[in-house]
């Protein structure tokens, strides 16, 4: 079985066109067990009941943005080394800074492609073949 199929992976976006988008991305790279939450929050309250083996977020969102998940999220001992890919629209050298700063373990600017996703992926994971 491809270390894809065995992931399990939370989207996070507050839009659900972009979490269909990456989950469309996810699945074709072999992807299976995938996770929604459409905030922070609810991504916070999934990883801390069943933890995710990587999270793909947006930075944008409402009641948790991407930088105070992340932050919770690296905070949390059980997931604190849980792989995290920002997702950004704006090339904001702050937000990739502070980011940075807490752990984040790769972005993703969007649009993305496919190929794009492929090697954020695997810049974290290893092959996913």
């Amino acid at each position: 079985m491809s270390i894809a199929a065995q992931l399990r992976v939370l989207i996070v976006d507050d839009t659900s066109t972009s979490r269909m988008l990456i989950r469309d991305g996810l699945e074709e790279l072999g992807v299976r067990n995938i996770f929604f939450a459409g905030d922070g929050e609810q991504a916070l309250q999934f990883m801390m009941a069943t933890p995710a083996h990587l999270v793909i977020s947006d930075f944008n969102m409402p009641k948790l943005d991407g930088l105070g998940l992340l932050k919770a999220i690296r905070n949390y001992n059980p997931t604190k080394k849980v792989p995290f890919i920002m997702l950004t629209g704006r090339a904001d050298k702050a937000l990739l800074e502070n980011a940075v700063k807490l752990g984040v373990n790769n972005f993703l600017t969007k649009p993305f492609t496919v190929p794009a996703l492929k090697k954020a992926l695997e810049a974290i994971i290893g092959k996913l073949a």
